[in-house]
């Protein structure tokens, strides 16, 4: 399975299209890791955690989209885009979505 963020895969010609190919996932805070980064917050740098919980949570979404894009016999997923919302105090979503496709 490929993605790209492009209209299309390099060298490939597309020869059908499938649909939005999507996952997401809602990851929380917690406690612990809020102590930890509020110190940080005050003394400056790289909040980790919440870097890892991201990381963690678009790996999530993309693995979702894969699985999606595979329900639909895809060869790759094309034009594929991440976003980030709040949906809560100390919750996000991360979407991953693009277009389902099929390769020559």
């Amino acid at each position: 399975m490929e993605f790209v963020t492009t209209e299309t895969v390099p060298g490939r010609e597309t020869r059908e299209s499938l649909g939005i190919a999507r996952g997401n996932t809602v990851k929380a805070r917690n406690v612990g890791r809020d102590i930890t980064q509020s110190i940080r917050n005050i003394t400056g740098g790289e909040l980790k955690a919440y870097s890892e919980l991201l990381t963690d949570a678009r790996d999530e979404a993309m693995e979702r989209m894969a699985e999606d894009a595979r329900s639909m016999d895809a060869d790759a997923v094309v034009n594929v885009r991440l976003e980030t919302s709040q949906i809560a105090s100390g919750g996000s979503e991360v979407i991953a979505y693009g277009t389902a496709v099929k390769l020559d």
